[in-house]
């Protein structure tokens, strides 16, 4: 059984007891988290999508935020004494689906 799930404008597919790394979400760890569905499949091979997984849930807890790493980012351009090197690091958090109910 897995499902897909829209979280801070992507999509993922999870199943129980699965950890993922999201967008950055403002909740405590330990809080619980419901996630909208775009599409469910179970073990026997019934799926439902659109707007028939509306009555699907998916229930995770926050386990921890925190950053992945670093990416530099360097622009350069010949022959004009323009360089400039740039870091970012983009915040996650990572739940850990505990239920899906459908």
């Amino acid at each position: 059984m897995y499902a897909i799930v829209k979280c801070g404008g992507k999509q993922y597919k999870v199943e129980k007891d699965m950890f993922v790394k999201v967008e950055k979400i403002d909740a405590e760890i330990g809080a619980k988290v419901e996630l909208e569905v775009i599409m469910f499949a179970d073990d026997k091979g019934n799926v439902k999508a659109g707007a028939d997984a509306s009555s699907v849930k998916v229930e995770a807890v926050v386990k921890t935020q925190g950053k992945f790493p670093k990416v530099n980012v360097f622009h350069y351009k010949p022959k004009k004494q323009i360089r400039k090197r740039q870091g970012h690091r983009q915040p996650y958090t990572e739940l850990k689906i505990t239920e899906i109910k459908g």
